[in-house]
């Protein structure tokens, strides 16, 4: 009541002042005659009426306008321009030889004086928001002659607002967020508004705020517009989104104010307020027991009401996985647990297995009370498959000696059917991996023979496939590698590691090392190689040659003596036997080329051409070229006469055109030159055929000594080629026998 009574005398007041603002100005504007009288008289005193002795007598100095400030309020309008106030001079005593001039802002325009009375109008309608004042110079001047009678004299109008702007939110709609469940009294947001009109005077800009939608949710503080949580325990999960809708009015909120209104969009965030849930208490399972490791068994899934980080769960197995069968992740898409295989389930051991498991929040410290977590029970039944065979092992080793006899037993793989029924196995090698078929297998009992012989040096080892088939289901099959080293035997003897030619100087010094010769044994011994060498029985007393062992398994060949010529001889062999320490021991003679050649002072062989010794002694080389010019010249001679003979057309043998028999005598022992001719039977090689009392040869096969007759006389030439010594060469001579 006392609120009502206090607003109900401010109405009154604020009513009183606008009579008193409309109205004051006109009545001041009136000439007073004591106060018209005093300005006149120039410097005359005021004497304010009442006043005590002894109090000071105050002098003002001469005005010659007299009005009060001036004020107009915006927005009115009328039939007739608005009567704004009055301009008095003290030179206006009912002189009508003087007029008003108004100058500054809007005069002429906006603002009107009559230039006789003073009096000022307001030609329009006048809005505070676009301008609150106006600053005018007044003046007053002769009529007759617009001479300034006074110096000009500036005053300002003033537009007095009225409420005509209501409250504007110019940032809404808000939207706003607040964590679910949170306590009352929770600031959410704020909001605010704004009012065009005059904040210093009057009350149209004092604003009040209020909640029109959102109770009883939400409220807001009528003076700051803060909006706060209202109701205790608002759950996300129940609703998540809000609108609200608040009210500013000004005029504090009185009647006759004006108002606007904004919407807030609240929206609760989620808190980890709720643990995850299983939809069911017991899941079953069946899984085959070939089913790969890695691969999924089942999905579990623990349904959390939160949603992002707070709603996001781990699993995890609590009991019956003693063995290390399982393991359970999480899908990070769906959050649903996922249970696969770690280790390989066998039937024949175990038939089912019983899980407990437990899904979990994976932030540990919720902001609402727990247990965040929740248990389910999660039944695993094995179902039988019919597995392949199962190998005892996954690789073999194997070994066998090199040259070993065919039908050798190298060693045997396993397998067994791990099903119930037990099928029996059947053994079979892959000839894609033993292509040569070296080895074979039995197909019962999985013993590996040897089908052909091995040689170490040519491959030590040798890796075939052996498959394991059911023989009730074929399509059942494994696999196993099997790895065979071919152990060595001695079987090869050591031999030179090179094919060796030697060098020996003839100014050489006795036991000069002529050359280091080294074996090589395509076996190998565990021991290592060791190699011994020895010259043939027959050499080993050499005059000339002689072998050291180096004690690393390499020996040096050493000259005897400083006699070796190649005029003498150019090459020596010398035979030496390698034996190696193998059981038995295997040994190879292997023959080194000595070559005796030319050597400077410094024992670096210059030459080792054969015609050092090719020619005899004391044949220059100037006797060596006499001889080649002799042969070139009888060449040049033979070829001349062929030519000469060709040119003149008569051929050098003359032949029957039917019949031609040529008698070829070859020999190859040396002749003595024209002494050759006494060897042969010229009536012989004349007459083959044995006529004319001539006996046949018995030194020549029957079969070339008759020969059929010709039918015509035919001429044979015969040529009987001499061998001629030219100086120191055989030169090969003929003549022509007819």
């Amino acid at each position: 009541m006392p609120k009502r009574s206090e607003e109900m005398l401010m109405d009154l007041w604020m009513s009183l002042l606008l009579v008193w603002i409309t109205c004051v100005p006109c009545v001041s504007m009136t000439p007073i005659a004591g106060q018209s009288k005093s300005t006149q008289s120039g410097g005359s005193t005021a004497v304010a009426s009442g006043l005590g002795e002894g109090q000071r007598l105050l002098s003002r100095a001469k005005r010659g306008w007299v009005w009060n400030q001036m004020f107009v309020l915006e927005e009115f309008s009328g039939p007739d321009p608005i009567l704004v106030g009055r301009l008095h001079t003290d030179l206006d005593v009912r002189n009508k030889s003087i007029k008003y001039v108004l100058a500054g802002e809007g005069a002429g325009t906006i603002f009107a004086i009559e230039p006789l009375t003073g009096n000022i109008h307001a030609m329009k309608r006048l809005d505070r928001e676009e301008k609150a004042e106006y600053t005018l110079t007044a003046q007053v001047i002769n009529a007759e002659t617009d001479e300034p009678l006074e110096p000009p004299s500036e005053f300002i109008i003033k537009v007095q607002d009225i409420n005509d702007n209501p409250p504007q939110f110019i940032k809404g709609p808000y939207r706003a967020s607040v964590p679910e469940m949170s306590a009352v009294g929770t600031t959410v947001t704020q909001v605010t508004a704004t009012d065009a009109d005059d904040p210093v005077y009057g009350n149209s800009a004092k604003l009040v705020y209020s909640i029109l939608e959102g109770q009883p949710y939400f409220s807001v503080d009528p003076n700051s517009a803060t909006i706060k949580i209202a109701l205790h325990g608002m759950d996300r999960e129940m609703r998540e989104e809000y609108l609200v809708v608040i009210q500013a009015k000004d005029m504090g909120g009185h009647m006759g104010g004006l108002s606007g209104t904004t919407t807030v969009t609240i929206t609760l965030t989620d808190i980890n307020d709720n643990p995850p849930k299983f939809s069911k208490s017991l899941y079953e399972f069946v899984i085959p027991e070939d089913l790969p490791t890695g691969k999924m068994g089942g999905k579990v899934k623990a349904n959390d009401r939160d949603i992002g980080e707070n709603a996001k769960s781990t699993y995890n197995i609590l009991e019956g996985d003693e063995q290390g069968m399982f393991e359970i992740t999480t899908d990070t898409q769906t959050q649903e647990g996922i249970l696969r295989l770690k280790r390989p389930l066998d039937y024949e051991s175990k038939k089912a297995y019983t899980l407990k498991v437990e899904a979990t929040n994976i932030r540990s410290e919720p902001i609402s009370g727990g247990p965040f977590k929740d248990t389910a029970t999660v039944k695993i039944v094995v179902e039988d498959s019919d597995e392949p065979p199962v190998f005892s092992k996954p690789i073999y080793f194997l070994e066998v000696n090199e040259n070993a006899p065919i039908d050798t037993v190298i060693g045997a793989v396993t397998a067994r059917d791990p099903d119930a029924t037990g099928s029996l196995v059947r053994y079979v090698i892959d000839r894609h991996t033993d292509l040569e078929r070296q080895f074979n297998i039995n197909v019962n009992d999985g013993k590996i023979t040897l089908a052909k012989p091995l040689d170490r040096e040519t491959d030590m080892w040798h890796n075939i496939t052996v498959t394991a088939t059911e023989s009730r289901n074929h399509s059942q099959i494994s696999r196993a590698i099997v790895a065979i080293r071919v152990m060595d035997i001695n079987d090869n003897a050591p031999e030179f590691a090179t094919e060796y030619e030697a060098f020996l100087c003839e100014n050489g010094k006795p036991g000069q090392v002529i050359q280091t010769v080294s074996a090589v044994d395509k076996d190998d011994p565990i021991q290592g190689h060791y190699f011994d060498y020895r010259l043939v029985p027959e050499m080993l007393n050499n005059p000339n040659f002689t072998i050291k062992n180096n004690q690393d398994n390499s020996i040096s060949v050493l000259a005897k003596h400083d006699t070796f010529r190649r005029q003498k001889q150019e090459m020596y062999f010398l035979p030496i036997i390698v034996t190696d320490n193998g059981n038995p021991p295997m040994s190879s003679t292997n023959t080194l080329t000595i070559r005796v050649c030319g050597c400077s002072k410094d024992g670096i062989v210059q030459s080792c051409n054969v015609e050092a010794y090719v020619l005899p002694i004391g044949l220059s080389m100037g006797a060596l070229i006499a001889i080649l010019a002799c042969i070139i010249l009888l060449l040049v001679i033979v070829v001349l006469f062929v030519t000469l003979r060709r040119h003149k057309n008569e051929p050098l043998i003359i032949k029957d055109d039917e019949d031609v028999r040529e008698n070829i005598i070859r020999y190859d022992d040396e002749g003595g030159g024209e002494e050759d001719t006494e060897a042969f039977d010229i009536a012989t090689l004349q007459n083959p055929d044995g006529i004319n009392g001539y006996l046949p040869r018995k030194d020549i096969k029957p079969d070339l000594q008759f020969m059929p007759r010709p039918r015509k006389a035919c001429f044979i030439e015969l040529f009987v080629f001499t061998r001629y010594r030219c100086g120191s060469q055989m030169l090969l001579a003929y003549k022509r026998l007819k």
